[in-house]
């Protein structure tokens, strides 16, 4: 890309007057707080209540490095290809606000590898989903399948299901029931979000040389597998009712979340445009908050 390009431009000089701007990009903080929130909520339900003031601390400290170190990896890895989207060539390595891409992997593998190999020898369960998430997202995901598969996020969304199960190893019961229900949940929820942003964004993604679905098919095909999988998410979300900790309060506002997410699922194959793209991917991440939040409530419940 034109290195004069005015897009390019002002968003390198923004990052040249404020470090903390480029880092919140280059980390991708605000993905990173949707995975730890999705940790918390495995670490709650695992512990059935409060998972203790110490092992969130550690999830929090472990999990925010490696999910930022991991999303600096995939930035560098996708720097070309980043910069040929409208949505995506403002960010660091993409504007060239930094060059030096091979920095950018010895520190991300760094914020894996080291918050990961710390808690090996009293907690190798968190270990395991720290870098088994990594490894998904970077290197199946992102090295394997995006280029290559319009159903690289369907297996891609498990680096998601490992953040809870990071949560729920955290609270000391990985395999807890409730806790694989909500990774579950996660997997099932996360081509309905990327999905509807990939219609949003279809000729940007096009452009880009990704194959996600939305590119390979047509616009109201690629909705009819979103409303699929929001249908699934839905399933997996009312199936939490049965564990022990969650009851009515956790219930009520889900099941009118639910409801508010399969109808913009199904407004949005009436007409598959970029408006009702857009609002059904800013409505899914508002879905997935109330349900993890409604767990947090709900366990701390007497």
């Amino acid at each position: 890309m034109n290195s004069m390009d005015p897009v390019v431009a002002s968003a390198s000089a923004r990052y040249k007057q404020s470090v903390w701007s480029l880092l919140m990009v280059l980390f991708k903080v605000r993905v990173v707080l949707l995975l730890l929130f999705a940790a918390v909520g495995g670490a709650f339900i695992a512990a059935g209540g409060w998972p203790g003031v110490t092992n969130l601390a550690v999830l929090l400290v472990t999990g925010g490095l490696a999910a930022a170190g991991a999303s600096a990896i995939n930035q560098a890895l996708e720097r070309e290809l980043d910069a040929r989207m409208e949505r995506t060539r403002h960010r660091p390595l993409a504007a060239r606000a930094l060059t030096r891409s091979r920095w950018v992997v010895y520190t991300g593998a760094l914020m894996i590898l080291l918050p990961a190999l710390s808690v090996l020898l009293f907690n190798p369960a968190l270990t395991t989903f720290l870098l088994g998430g990594a490894v998904i997202y970077i290197g199946v995901y992102t090295i394997w399948l995006k280029p290559r598969t319009p159903l690289n996020i369907v297996i891609g969304g498990a680096a998601g299901s490992a953040a809870v199960l990071t949560g729920s190893a955290a609270a000391g019961s990985w395999n807890e029931p409730g806790a694989v229900t909500l990774a579950l949940l996660v997997f099932l929820w996360t081509p309905t979000h990327f999905w509807s942003l990939a219609i949003a964004y279809r000729d940007d993604y096009a452009r880009g040389g990704f194959p996600m679905l939305p590119v390979q098919t047509t616009p109201r095909s690629a909705a009819g597998w979103v409303l699929l999988h929001a249908c699934a998410a839905v399933v997996a979300a009312l199936a939490l009712t049965a564990h022990p900790a969650i009851g009515w309060p956790y219930l009520v506002p889900v099941a009118l979340g639910s409801v508010a997410l399969l109808a913009l699922s199904l407004r949005l194959i009436a007409v598959p445009g970029k408006e009702r793209a857009l609002a059904l991917f800013h409505a899914s991440n508002l879905y997935l908050a109330l349900v993890i939040s409604m767990i947090c409530v709900n366990t701390l419940i007497p």
